[in-house]
């Protein structure tokens, strides 16, 4: 009899880990982050510490159960290709700066993204770029530092 216990708690993990290995729900064990730096012609721009967003649920999810970031502090959102990429503002409630990465390491695009106003829901903000990483950063925090389309990103994972 003890049996089915442990036959339904190793099927329930089983499940659990089939999810998160597909990228449908988040490890709960994860707290993946990055060192990403921007590099100009002259040297180091910025430096931002970020959480990693590379499951499509992370993604999904992205800044929006944030109340804030601070400065410095930012979401890396890691596609497994470089394409057309496309942000919305879903449920944000603060402004935020997007940098789309190419996957030859270059800024292709800036945007500076407000968040939604009172009866929007943000999914008409958006936000497009070429892209294999999206960097997300406190409003204004690029241009306090200078960063350009076609600086170079450097990224170390945590």
């Amino acid at each position: 009899m003890a049996r089915r216990p442990l036959a339904a708690l190793a099927v329930a993990l089983l499940a659990v880990g089939l999810l998160v290995a597909v990228g449908l729900v988040p490890a709960p064990w994860s707290d993946d982050r990055a060192e990403v730096s921007i590099l100009g012609p002259d040297g180091e721009r910025a430096v931002v510490d970020a959480e990693v967003a590379d499951t499509p649920y992370e993604r999904y999810v992205g800044l929006s159960d944030h109340d804030e970031l601070g400065d410095g502090e930012g979401m890396l959102f890691v596609h497994r290709g470089e394409a057309e990429r496309t942000y919305v503002m879903r449920g944000m409630d603060f402004d935020i700066g997007i940098a789309f990465v190419g996957a030859d390491g270059r800024i292709t695009a800036i945007h500076e993204a407000r968040a939604p106003g009172p009866g929007e829901d943000g999914e008409e903000l958006r936000y497009s770029g070429r892209a294999k990483w999206v960097l997300e950063v406190p409003a204004g925090y690029l241009d306090e530092h200078g960063v350009e389309v076609g600086d170079e990103v450097k990224i170390e994972r945590g």
